[in-house]
């Protein structure tokens, strides 16, 4: 049984379609410490359609990971706190190798100044911890235009 917060209802359904316009699912990186932030955000992801092809929990792997799935990767969500390498670092190095790169910071620490220096290093859009489903849809999808 679906309930109404679990996936959108009435006019919100096609708002939130994580597929292109041929159809194919965009494919999303997920790089966050935490098994349960990235669960949280695979089952919104999958929910509307994207395909999350990687998963990584330190900015080292996530890196890494990003070059490896190049040039198949449509977005990346990065969390700023993670162990070997924070986000904001693991952001400059994705953009260093791919200047065209969509990247969204996911934190719980919702600093204005962490905002606007993820911003001002390529970031196209961030999300504060708690994650809500909507806002993580309608942020992901304004990044992808």
């Amino acid at each position: 049984m679906k309930l109404k917060g679990d996936l959108p209802v009435g006019d919100q359904a096609g708002k939130f379609e994580g597929r292109k316009p041929d159809g194919t699912p965009y494919k999303i990186l997920i790089a966050d410490d935490s098994i349960f932030v990235t669960k949280q955000l695979r089952q919104i992801l999958s929910s509307a359609g994207f395909e999350v092809i990687g998963e990584a929990n330190t900015g080292e792997e996530a890196v890494e990971l990003y070059k490896s799935l190049h040039p198949d990767v449509d977005l990346v969500t990065l969390d700023i706190t993670m162990p070997r390498m924070d986000g904001i670092t693991a952001l400059k190095k994705i953009m260093e190798f791919d200047a065209d790169a969509r990247v969204v910071i996911i934190s719980a620490l919702g600093r204005d100044d962490l905002v606007k220096t993820a911003l001002l290093e390529g970031a196209k859009n961030f999300i504060v911890k708690p994650l809500n489903r909507e806002k993580v849809l309608e942020r992901i999808l304004i990044a992808l235009r």
